[in-house]
Order: C-alpha cells, then sequence, then structure tokens
C-alpha cells in the first residue's frame, strides 16, 4: 500500500490542484495528467500520459489510468491500466460484478511496476522540478 500512497503523491503535486495540466519539459514529450471521471464505485480517475501525432491521430505513448482513493490517513493511487498504441500494449484489470479480475495479456508486465519506473523516469527527466512549464487546461 505504501507504493500506492506515493502514486497519489506524485499524481497529486503534479496536478497542483488542477483538473488538467500539460507539462513541458525541454527535449521530452510533454506530460499531460488530467482527472477523468469517477469508476463504477465513485472513485476518482486520474490519467497520466505521454502523446505523439501519427497521421493527424493522437497516439498514446504510453497512459496510464490510477484510481486515486482516500485513506483514513491519506491518498492513494492505484495504477489500475497502462496503454502504449505505438506497441499496441494494454494491460488493465476490469471492474465486474463488484469485484476486480485482472486481464494481463502479457502476464509478466505488472502495472505497479510500470508505474514505479515511469514515475522514476519522470524524476530523471525533470516533470517534477519548479522550472518544468506548467500549462493549466481545467
Amino acid at each position: 500500500m505504501k507504493i500506492y500512497e506515493e502514486f497519489a503523491k506524485y499524481l497529486t503535486q503534479l496536478l497542483g490542484g488542477s483538473n488538467a495540466v500539460r507539462i513541458t519539459v525541454s527535449g521530452y514529450l510533454p506530460l499531460s495528467i488530467e482527472k477523468i471521471g469517477m469508476s463504477e464505485d465513485g472513485t476518482r480517475l486520474v490519467s497520466l500520459c505521454h502523446y505523439r501525432e501519427q497521421n493527424g491521430d493522437l497516439m498514446r505513448d504510453p497512459d496510464m489510468v490510477f484510481l486515486l482513493y482516500d485513506l483514513p490517513d491519506g491518498t492513494a493511487a492505484e495504477p489500475i491500466s497502462f496503454r502504449n498504441d505505438y506497441l499496441g500494449l494494454e494491460v488493465c484489470e476490469s471492474h465486474g460484478a463488484g469485484s476486480r479480475t485482472h486481464e494481463f495479456p502479457h502476464p509478466k508486465l505488472d502495472v505497479a511496476d510500470l508505474a514505479q519506473t515511469w514515475f522514476a523516469t519522470l524524476h530523471e527527466q525533470g516533470f517534477f522540478e519548479p522550472t518544468a512549464q506548467r500549462d493549466i487546461l481545467a
């Protein structure tokens, strides 16, 4: 659970109190962070995504969706999907009939491991630095 609390801290920092933000760091694809709605059980959903354009279409490279929920002593963000359109890769959980089941077409990939690696990379690339350009979109 501690890692999910770290993920929530990172997402909250990137959003900075906004609903949608684009962060730009020279030399890297812009990063989009957006509150995208609620899950069926009322849990907040947040998307973290790099986009590229191919033939006029936006391609996720990658996109990760998190369930952001409150705990008695803080907030946690559970990664529930990872998608990369260029690789044709999607790793996700499905939520049905009141219970969660994992549907991993690539069983060796773990969404939490992917999130941990991506956040480390974003830190190294400077997306958490005050010098990164932040555009509030909503």
